[in-house]
């Protein structure tokens, strides 16, 4: 009798423990450990980027730069830090280079002003910052990170974002910090060949035909950065001066979520560079997502596909992203584009022509 009461027992438990659910976290932490432990990527711009154009001097100068940014936040990610201390350190060692088009660097408009765009974005709860049309604040993205942590809001622009960036601590610097002589001498140039343009065509025409090759490209030099620190947080930034010429206030793509700034850890991080009105119709950064989330699509395939639409739209320019495993991605339809990627076994790759 005993002996089948202790079978009778064994069978209990044994169809106990086989309906009882499984438990996932284990699981979690197994798959974690066969991902990247942390990973970087940055842009400084797409475009009509030339071997034939570029001196060794100066080729040699981008190396250098996009070399010193991405490291500042792969010792950042390396150290525990987080992947928006990284975001942000990163882009700052763009802003503060002549070479981009961002913070020092930033391009002219038709009234001889610099007006600086950034945004960030912070993947592990989908909480964003964006500034527009800055003049004072030496370092947008500081004032979009802020923006994301300090306010209520997702973006603020021109006079509003001033105040708000005195009040919160930011450097702040006279207009005439971010004048380059470059810069200055670019918009000389874009002015003379729209003026030419207008000479013989009514103004229907001009806006039309307004971007040719040599207009078409001053908008390029956008400084991104996207990063997946240990913890498995990504973040996005983006920062730039936007493009040359510019008038009536135009914002570009760069300040918008889910154009030129897009974030989310079950995903991927998103940084675009180019036309940006283009980038804004295609949603560019959030449809990469989107294509991964809905279609479970690989990143690769999202972006080429998303760029593939801003082509057959009319636009060009370029992306850099990485998804949750830390697996990176510089796609572009131009010529060639400033990018800099690292991993956490210190592997560097830095590339500005099509075919590196």
């Amino acid at each position: 009798m005993k002996k089948y009461i202790l079978y009778f027992l064994t069978l209990i438990v044994f169809f106990n423990c086989k309906n009882e659910p499984i438990n996932n976290s284990n699981l979690s932490l197994a798959n974690n450990s066969e991902k990247a432990g942390f990973a970087i990527i940055i842009h400084g711009g797409a475009g009509t980027i030339l071997k034939k154009n570029m001196t060794p001097e100066r080729e040699a100068e981008y190396r250098a730069i996009l070399e010193k940014a991405i490291r500042v936040g792969h010792d950042i990610l390396q150290n525990g830090g987080s992947s928006l201390d990284a975001v942000e350190k990163t882009i700052n060692v763009m802003e503060d280079s002549p070479l981009f088009n961002a913070g020092k660097g930033a391009v002219f408009t038709n009234a001889e002003t610099n007006e600086l765009d950034a945004s960030i974005m912070d993947g592990s709860n989908l909480n964003a910052g964006a500034s527009a049309g800055t003049k004072t604040v030496r370092n947008p993205i500081n004032l979009a990170r802020a923006v994301m942590e300090k306010s209520d809001h997702v973006m603020l622009s021109g006079e509003g974002a001033e105040i708000f960036a005195k009040e919160q601590g930011l450097t702040i610097v006279e207009p005439e910090y971010f004048y380059t002589e470059r810069r200055f001498k670019g918009l000389n140039r874009v002015k003379e060949k729209q003026a030419k343009k207008e000479e013989n065509i009514d103004m229907e025409s001009a806006f039309i035909n307004f971007y040719d090759e040599d207009i078409k490209n001053s908008k390029f030099g956008t400084v991104g950065c996207v990063a997946l620190d240990k913890n498995g947080n990504i973040a996005a930034g983006t920062s730039t001066g936007g493009m040359t010429n510019k008038r009536y206030g135009r914002i570009g793509d760069a300040p918008i979520i889910g154009s030129g700034t897009y974030a989310n850890n079950a995903t991927c991080g998103v940084s675009s560079t180019g036309w940006g009105e283009y980038f804004i119709r295609a949603q560019v950064a959030h449809d990469i997502s989107a294509l991964m989330e809905y279609k479970s699509l690989s990143l690769q395939e999202a972006a080429k596909i998303v760029l593939d639409k801003v082509k057959n739209l009319g636009g060009d320019g370029g992306i850099v992203a990485l998804d949750k495993n830390g697996n990176m991605v510089a796609e572009f339809n131009t010529a060639g584009m400033y990018r800099a990627q690292m991993n956490d076994k210190g592997e560097l790759s830095i590339g500005i022509y099509e075919n590196e």
